[in-house]
């Protein structure tokens, strides 16, 4: 909701695609910056408390954003800056979230199930965040979605406190911080099998990724609509997430992944060719649901991957990679497909962001067949 209600402001009080991207990079380059040292964090201590902590600090954030909307005359490089406060928490909240799913599955063996069941939960909330805020935004403004979103932290403090984790043992630790996250770097170059995954992603989230920040463009301009029909198209895509998730939630054990996520990267790319140029708005959303189903595979089975494999007292270092490939370069990609709508149009833009999908998937494969055939030879 708060997101949803962010860019909605931004793009009112602005008009200007380019602002959107400019939203996008401040709420998520902090995370690309910081994440790295996030993973380290959450390797070096207990991941527990320092999930309570960026939980904490969330929602400090959230009702600094709630004052600010509700009672001030703000602007939007205030909006900005605190978003930029949010991307900074999130860099250490998102290794530390991600890790501790190891921690609570008991049978490591449903690790894969749980881990999109976890996705699951993410995208049961794009669902229905986005449809209630194009409602709030309509009925109260973006100052009551930042206050529910305030209020919606202390479900979520509440719940970390109830919870009942194994005893923390802590590790001994003798090299510095930058030894830690050099020795994560040379993990994943002899671990080409996790490297692979995270490079997709990083190309995925630096193209393709960030077509969702031009879709107020779509509900205002293109379908003649208002911060409900925002709401829809975002809940749409959150829907096809939801249908991705169960699917994975229900493959069994031994089923290739990385065929899984080349299939609905094709998907994902596909539906955004279909969605660019559509002024249809029911049919549009039927796209919608196509593309957030391919696009749910770029982070959660990249995650199961890296989870399933990667070893323990690397996870969260690890984990820090993928998560500056996910929040790194969506914000540069958010500033490069505003800059490009500006020019070409959003129509064109999406259009080009799906056909990228699919040139992407495509190369990714040849060069991983080819790799598998010089092992062979």
């Amino acid at each position: 909701m708060q997101r949803t209600a962010v860019y909605w402001l931004i793009y009112i009080q602005t008009h200007s695609t380019f602002m959107l991207g400019v939203a996008v990079f401040a709420a998520q380059f902090p995370s690309f910056l910081f994440s790295l040292l996030g993973g380290v964090v959450s390797d070096r201590y207990n991941r527990y408390r320092v999930l309570i902590f960026t939980q904490v600090a969330s929602l400090v954030q959230a009702a600094l954003l709630t004052i600010l909307v509700l009672f001030t005359h703000y602007t939007v490089w205030e909006i900005l800056t605190l978003s930029v406060l949010l991307g900074l928490i999130n860099a250490f909240d998102v290794p530390a979230r991600q890790a501790m799913v190891y921690d609570m599955v008991d049978q490591k063996e449903d690790l894969a199930n749980a881990i999109a069941l976890n996705s699951s939960m993410v995208n049961l909330a794009r669902l229905i965040g986005p449809a209630i805020s194009g409602l709030v935004l309509e009925k109260f403004g973006a100052g009551f979605c930042f206050l529910l979103n305030t209020g919606s932290f202390l479900a979520v403090i509440i719940s970390l406190l109830l919870m009942r984790l194994p005893e923390y043992i802590p590790a001994l630790h003798v090299k510095k911080v930058m030894g830690e996250l050099k020795e994560g770097l040379v993990y994943l170059k002899h671990t080409p099998s996790i490297a692979f995954v995270i490079l997709l992603l990083a190309c995925m989230s630096l193209f393709v990724l960030p077509y969702i920040t031009l879709l107020p463009v779509y509900a205002k301009v293109i379908f003649s609509g208002n911060a409900s029909t925002f709401g829809y198209l975002n809940s749409f895509i959150g829907l096809g997430a939801i249908i991705g998730t169960i699917f994975l939630a229900s493959i069994k054990p031994g089923v290739d992944l990385k065929k899984v996520l080349f299939i609905n990267t094709l998907i994902f790319g596909s539906g955004l060719i279909l969605f660019s140029h559509m002024t249809y708005l029911p049919l549009a959303l039927f796209f919608s649901v196509l593309t957030g189903y391919g696009m749910m595979s770029q982070v959660t089975i990249s995650n199961t991957i890296i989870q399933t494999t990667v070893s323990q007292e690397m996870r969260g270092r690890v984990i820090s990679y993928f998560a500056m490939a996910f929040f790194g370069m969506q914000p540069l990609g958010g500033l490069l497909i505003g800059a490009a709508s500006h020019y070409i149009g959003t129509p064109n833009t999406i259009l080009a962001e799906g056909i990228m999908a699919l040139l992407i998937t495509l190369l990714f494969v040849y060069f991983l067949k080819r790799r598998q055939f010089r092992k062979v030879d």
